[in-house]
This record gives structure tokens, sequence and C-alpha cells, in this order.
């Protein structure tokens, strides 16, 4: 049974009795939404532009991020939101293509790493430069205190979309 906060938090964002009017439930779909048609929007155009699917360049700019140009394949998969089997079979493919590579650890033959190579940074930079165009066609109407707000926003979402927020 929810304790007295938690209802007083429930009714401040009810905006009427019936459950699917649920304001904090029009407002995740909203996100949904804009989120799902600015992947359409931008992958697509990104993916013309440099051949490049969007996930592959997700996973170039955070291997190229981080300390040595690797991530382990369990860190990458947390970090894109994939399964282990799901990185995996994405890694293949990436790996097919020349832009990463599989590193042994060598003290734990369990633990394997997918690591950026040349051509993966080259690809990657092109695909930046194309991201970054797009995404400040998109962005055009937002001051930099509407990013800034944005921003800490994410922040706060992502910190209990991680789990560090009792549901």
């Amino acid at each position: 049974m929810p304790d007295g906060a938690t209802i007083s938090v429930y009714n401040l964002f009810m905006s009427s009795s019936h459950p699917i009017d649920d304001r904090l439930i029009t407002t995740f779909g909203r996100l949904l939404e804009a989120s799902t048609r600015l992947e359409q929007r931008l992958g697509a155009a990104m993916e013309a532009e440099t051949g490049l699917p969007h996930v592959w360049f997700e996973v170039l700019i955070r291997l190229a991020r981080s300390e040595g140009g690797q991530l382990t394949m369990s860190a990458l998969a947390n970090q894109v939101v994939f399964t282990t089997s799901g990185i995996t079979r994405l890694i293949d493919r990436m790996q097919a293509a020349g832009y990463v590579e599989r590193r042994p650890q060598p003290t734990d033959r369990r633990v394997s790493y997918a690591a950026i190579t040349g051509a993966g940074r080259d690809i990657l930079d092109q695909a930046a430069v194309a991201h970054a165009r797009n995404l400040r066609g998109v962005f055009s109407d937002f001051d930099e205190a509407d990013l800034a707000t944005l921003d800490a926003l994410l922040d706060r979402l992502r910190k209990a979309a991680s789990g560090n927020v009792t549901l």
C-alpha cells in the first residue's frame, strides 16, 4: 500500500479520475514519440549521408570516448541498451565492416573488448559532422538556456531510468 507522500504525488499528476488520463502517461508517450521520430529522421539522414546506421554511430562514439578506445562487451551492451547477445551480433557486423575489432582480456578469457579501428574512427568523424549539422537544424529553435534545461532534465530522467529511483 502506498504511503501518504506517494499518494500525494500521484494525485498531483492525475488530471482526471480515469487511469488512462494520467498526465505522466501522456508525458511519457510524448517523450517516446519525440524520441522515435528523432531517431527515424536523424538516423535516416545519417545513413543516407554516410552509409552508417545510427546504432553503429552510437557504438563507435562510445568506444571512441572510452579509455583506449575500447569497452567490455557487457559495458557496451549496457550503454547502448542491448542484450549481450544483441551486442555480440551487432559487433559481428561492425567487425565485418572493419569498424571495430574484438580484443581478449589477457587475464580472463570470459571477458572480451570491442575496440574502435582506424576505419571506425574515420567513418565516425564523417558521421559526427553530418549528425551535428542535422542536430543543429532540429534544435535551431532552442536557445542555450533551453538546451541546458533539457540536458539537466535528461540527466535526471536517465538516473531514474537506471534504477536509482524506487518504483
